[in-house]
């Protein structure tokens, strides 16, 4: 389920503080992807709502 896009567009990245990618609903594991070029973590979506601990967040493969 994507995320309501007044919602997406003040969320941003805690660590580089850009803005964040929707990737929830094309995925079976929905994620925001931080647009940074040095940062680009992704933090998981559960139940429709983004996780945006630092702990919590994947580097890209």
């Amino acid at each position: 389920m994507p995320l309501e896009a007044g919602l997406l567009e003040i969320l941003a990245c805690p660590v580089c503080h850009s803005p964040l990618d929707d990737k929830s609903a094309a995925e079976e594991n929905p994620e925001l992807i931080c647009t940074g070029k040095e940062c680009g973590l992704a933090y998981p979506v559960r139940d429709g709502i983004p996780v945006l601990l630092v702990d919590e967040a994947r580097r890209p493969a």
